[in-house]
């Protein structure tokens, strides 16, 4: 009964999304043939009134759609660069548009066609030989039972990568055992074994289901996280709210560290990746994404067949601030099982939540703990109140928007709360 109605409000919320999302559609359709038809009609008025000086076309911008909207300009097709030059990020290899199979391939079949390639090592690393990669990318995928998804994903992923010129390795995260799945602990699984391999600097965590449709959606990391899958099929390429982070993200290591990782308390699929949002804004990080169609994806059905949905998350989600120096990088525990594809390393964990356990804590000793976290993530602090039995031993020094540093004091110290 309670798996009937788990599915009977996914299929509503589901249903209900699609119908306000084939609204805005229609709407931004008829402003794009709008926008059209006034091209065409000034267009003609231009080309009319200067047929007499020349037969060129108008020289004047009337796009009014974000599809049709090239501002980003890659590099020409006779462009060179050199072995110990760094790899350009908009190279002419990136034509833009993928031509998609979503069709079911064996492994082996995946395995055949690049065990052509020399230059995929075991464990699915790469590297170009004619320019340094800007990037070292590790590609994160949490895994349970996909095992028709991974080829999919492999078959498109490797030779767009390998345009963008990026250093990368695939690392596949797989849960087993009984509990729900957790998405978000298995990527911080995948980043802590990921680090033994080679230091890192740029994270990209990817769910199996999700097939880019351009490989101008360049796979490097920035000043700030990144949100790749901005426009998915299934959401009619709509994003289904401003603080929507799932799908692909990507942020550099050292970002993540700050942030103290994915938490490790959502046991079933949903709200992982609106806390990981949440994270990322309480670090005093923006999320960039890819401009215009760039994000687009489709989508493999089925992804969360079997799995239950989470329904703690809202609960989870009102207080991610005070959970954010407590649950993730910091307190995960697991043991893993290794094993190495030809493409990619395999990394099996049975997750349970004693792994990740919150220990009893004072109200001071928690107080203390989010006060160094806010600290050492440079959060801004302002100060409410006293608080009346925090040790004097530990203090704040505010200066400006942010915290300097923190450091000894006999007063009792104040309350200090992120701004």
């Amino acid at each position: 009964m309670l798996a009937f109605l788990e599915w009977a409000q996914r299929s509503v919320n589901t249903y209900l999304f699609m119908m306000q999302a084939q609204g805005i559609l229609i709407r931004d359709n008829m402003r794009t043939i709008g926008a059209q038809v006034y091209e065409q009609v000034v267009r003609s008025a231009y080309a009319k009134r200067n047929s007499s000086v020349n037969d060129s076309d108008y020289p004047l911008d009337l796009n009014h759609s974000e599809t049709f909207l090239q501002t980003t300009t890659f590099l020409p097709e006779d462009f060179t660069y050199f072995a110990n030059h760094t790899c350009p990020e908009r190279l002419p290899s990136m034509k833009g548009p993928i031509d998609i199979n979503m069709s079911e391939i064996a492994m082996d079949d995946i395995h055949e066609i690049f065990s052509k390639d020399p230059a995929i090592k075991l464990g699915g690393h790469w590297k170009p030989s004619d320019c340094m990669p800007r990037w070292k990318v590790a590609i994160l995928i949490p895994f349970r039972n996909r095992h028709e998804h991974l080829p999919v994903l492999l078959r498109h992923l490797i030779p767009m990568l390998q345009r963008q010129r990026l250093r990368f390795a695939f690392y596949v995260v797989e849960q087993v055992g009984t509990q729900p799945f957790n998405r978000a602990m298995l990527f911080n699984v995948g980043f802590q074994e990921a680090m033994k391999d080679l230091d890192w600097d740029c994270l990209i965590f990817h769910d199996v289901d999700h097939i880019p449709e351009s490989d101008r959606n360049y796979y490097g990391c920035g000043q700030m996280p990144r949100h790749f899958a901005t426009k998915l099929d299934k959401y009619m390429y709509l994003l289904p709210y401003t603080e929507f982070f799932g799908g692909v993200s990507g942020l550099t290591v050292e970002q993540f560290r700050k942030i103290n990782g994915f938490p490790n308390a959502f046991w079933g699929w949903g709200g992982e990746d609106d806390d990981l949002w949440n994270r990322v804004q309480n670090a005093g990080y923006s999320v960039s994404r890819p401009e215009g169609d760039t994000g687009k994806y489709k989508s493999i059905p089925h992804h969360h067949r079997g799995e239950v949905q989470f329904l703690g998350r809202y609960a989870l989600l009102r207080k991610s601030k005070e959970r954010q120096g407590l649950d993730g990088l910091n307190n995960l525990n697991y043991f893993a099982n290794i094993t190495y594809d030809a493409l990619y390393k395999n990394i099996t964990v049975n997750l349970t939540p004693e792994l990740a356990q919150l220990a009893p804590i004072r109200t001071e000793d928690f107080y203390i703990s989010s006060l160094i976290w806010l600290a050492n993530a440079g959060t801004p602090l302002k100060t409410q109140g006293k608080w009346k039995n925090v040790p004097s031993q530990i203090a704040v020094t505010l200066e400006g928007r942010g915290c300097r540093a923190c450091h000894l004091q006999n007063e009792p110290v104040q309350s200090v709360t992120g701004s």
